[in-house]
């Protein structure tokens, strides 16, 4: 594969090592729940759901993460705040592994991530995102509670070029001196994670991949996306989802492989019951990625690498 002339940062979140040069570190994924349209969730408001489905889903992906050697975060979804506490109670409960706090409004994040502190778990819990429209008053929580970890979203709605992404990560932001990076360090959040922010397939998603390889030169942070929303959201793919499933399937599933073949150290993947279908596809390109390294460059993968479990 190939190696960068920046140092390649390793964060531990959780126990979870993530980062480091292509074939190093096995690539990490996230599964998410609870999420708008799962299935599992019976009123999105209250945070009500099918706690004997959800269990499967988490242990299912536990498995494969034991199966592969591939590690797993937990990506967790809320539209109000009790559900949120709720889900991440659960969650915490079923799984030792990372868990990202997600949803459309700030409160609810900044909710989930408080629980997290007072219920003991804030040294696994991934705040997501910081991006440019995180206002004062998230900034001003942020500060006091002081993350360790977040997903720093390089989104730019003016500019979805490669150099667009990198403004909104270098250049001043939300009445800072500087980019979302810098400020994203002041915050005390000691181990960033850069997602590239997939957008559209026509409205920037090529950039989005090129730009793992690009962060990862630049920042030597560990990077990667949900870069399943591209083909998700693709009409002509969704269209012939009607008639031919199996090929909406494939390339849902195989998205993951654009960016880990770019060095993506994090990929989340979308619904976490796709995980049995993920994690040996990821696996596989680990296996290669990981044998070139050593064969080319001499850096043995880690012990429980897909590479070393596998074969």
């Amino acid at each position: 594969m190939f190696v960068f002339e920046r140092e390649q940062y390793i964060h531990t979140i959780g126990g979870v090592r993530i980062g480091g040069v292509p074939g190093e570190t096995p690539t990490v994924l996230a599964g998410t729940i609870f999420y708008s349209g799962d299935k599992t969730v019976t009123d999105s408001k209250r945070g009500a759901f099918d706690k004997k489905a959800a269990e499967d889903l988490i242990h299912r992906q536990d498995e494969q993460s034991a199966l592969t050697g591939n590690p797993c975060m937990v990506q967790v979804f809320a539209e109000s705040t009790p559900a949120m506490l709720g889900y991440l109670g659960f969650v915490a409960d079923m799984s030792s592994a990372p868990i990202l706090i997600d949803s459309t409004e700030a409160a609810v994040r900044l909710a989930g991530l408080r629980y997290a502190e007072e219920s003991g778990f804030l040294d696994r819990a991934i705040y997501n995102s910081l991006n440019i429209s995180a206002t004062q008053d998230e900034l001003n929580m942020l500060a006091e509670l002081r993350p360790t970890s977040a997903i720093v979203l390089a989104f730019n709605p003016r500019d979805s070029t490669i150099a667009g992404r990198r403004a909104v990560l270098e250049q001043p932001q939300l009445g800072r001196a500087g980019g979302l990076l810098a400020t994203a360090n002041e915050l005390g959040i000691s181990k960033p994670l850069i997602d590239t922010a997939t957008t559209a397939m026509g409205a920037g998603a090529g950039s989005s991949v090129s730009f793992v390889m690009v962060a990862k030169t630049v920042y030597g942070q560990p990077t990667g996306s949900g870069i399943h929303n591209a083909p998700a959201s693709w009409a002509w793919l969704r269209k012939l989802k009607k008639t031919n499933r199996a090929a909406y399937e494939a390339c849902d599933i195989s998205s993951g492989l654009l960016i880990q073949s770019m060095g993506a150290n994090f990929i989340l993947y979308g619904p976490i019951a796709n995980s049995d279908r993920v994690f040996p596809v990821i696996a596989m390109a680990d296996v290669f990625a990981a044998e070139s390294l050593r064969d080319e460059f001499g850096v043995e993968p880690a012990e429980n690498h897909p590479f070393h479990k596998l074969l």
